[in-house]
């Protein structure tokens, strides 16, 4: 029989479904049975890439319909969360004591590491976020401090459960996810930074030319990719804003939008004189290579491709979600792009940081610098070898 591998991405947003792919194509190719299992957006992705992919209960976030991370809908779901939590470490078990896998691989869900621990089953996690950062509103009270650490620190003994925590992101002290990993006591030693586990730029320049033609670019001109991703309540509100940007600074720049869905159309539709958008973009990698400056949302995977294919970054995380905050000021204190507050955002706001970021050699110059240290490591192959002594 052919070695098993169970592979457990987190159900919202595409990011943590897309490194389990990379990984699972490549087992597949060396005769490995791959069997998945999610929820949300990540089953029906997961199942039109051609894999099985088991159902299980959500435990989701709640979010406003401003597109921001509501707290109080959060919290009145926490009897929810618990009971679904609990369903899906008895589906889990279920589904492992049937597939009978020799490794799991989960993407920041702990039930599967759970399920693995009852059943004997070595188990592997990749993670970029320990902590469940609060609001910067909330963070500056004391109390709150607190208790960010004191839940960091069991969620890092939750963690901790798994064979191996893979961090998919460089070294200090250049971490990405660095405020939302670091100084957890509980995980700390078992860490190991592997790589960003996101696509390597494979973009051939005949490629961008073909795109970049296609879409009636003038290379004279910058070009701004504007690629929206993340849950799909929180997407509206900044499709609105980009296409409002677009329409301000077109035709001095030129840009392209993708509105992040991934059972939208694939046909670009023209917004301007020189600017397309896109519900969901077939061509994704050859706009990231084609483009002078990205504008993202402050997703791990986002912004590490970003640095891979060594380009600033405009960030807009979804407000008072922690975990891109603190990727977010990360990248801004690397100096590789800037920061916005997601709150009250408006059209003129982001158009300014775009030209301030486009205008100033020396956001490229850093995120050059990121692209060169990238290079040095790669994620999927270190997943791929510790996965493997598991085979």
């Amino acid at each position: 029989m052919s070695p098993v591998a169970y592979l457990s991405p987190y159900g919202v947003g595409l990011g943590h479904a897309s490194r389990l792919l990379m990984v699972a194509d490549r087992l597949k190719q060396e005769g490995v049975d791959v069997q998945f299992s999610s929820y949300g957006e990540a089953v029906s992705y997961v199942s039109l890439r051609g894999y099985r992919c088991a159902t299980v209960s959500p435990v989701e976030f709640a979010w406003s319909m401003e597109g921001g991370f509501s707290v109080k809908d959060s919290i009145a779901n926490v009897p929810v969360w618990f009971a679904n939590f609990s369903r899906q470490v008895n589906q889990e078990t279920r589904n492992m004591l049937y597939f009978n896998p020799n490794v799991v691989l989960s993407d920041s869900r702990l039930s599967p590491l759970m399920a693995a621990r009852l059943l004997k089953v070595p188990s592997i996690v990749i993670l970029n976020q320990i902590k469940l950062l609060l609001s910067p509103r909330l963070r500056n009270l004391v109390a709150p401090r607190i208790f960010e650490n004191v839940v960091g620190e069991f969620l890092g003994s939750m963690w901790a459960m798994a064979e191996r925590v893979l961090v998919p992101d460089l070294p200090p002290p250049y971490t990405l996810s660095a405020h939302n990993i670091w100084d957890i006591g509980s995980v700390s030693r078992k860490l190991e930074y592997i790589g960003f586990a996101s696509p390597r730029p494979q973009i051939k320049q005949e490629q961008v030319v073909r795109i970049a033609n296609m879409l009636g670019f003038d290379r004279s001109r910058p070009i701004v990719f504007i690629h929206i991703s993340g849950p799909s309540q929180t997407r509206p509100a900044l499709i609105k804003m980009a296409v409002d940007t677009a329409k301000r600074l077109d035709p001095k720049i030129q840009f392209v939008i993708s509105a992040g869905n991934p059972r939208g159309k694939s046909d670009p539709r023209r917004i301007g004189k020189s600017s397309w958008y896109y519900e969901w973009c077939p061509v994704r990698d050859e706009i990231f290579a084609a483009s002078d400056l990205l504008v993202l949302r402050g997703g791990h995977v986002a912004l590490s491709q970003a640095i891979q294919f060594g380009k600033p970054v405009v960030s807009v995380p979804i407000e008072n979600h922690g975990e891109q905050l603190g990727n977010c000021e990360k990248i801004a204190e690397l100096g590789a792009g800037v920061m916005l507050d997601p709150k009250q955002l408006r059209p003129e706001q982001l158009a300014d940081a775009i030209e301030k970021v486009l205008g100033d050699s020396h956001y490229n110059k850093k995120a050059a610098e990121l692209q060169r240290l990238a290079e040095r490591l790669n994620g999927i192959d270190n997943v791929m070898q510790i996965v493997r002594s598991y085979l």
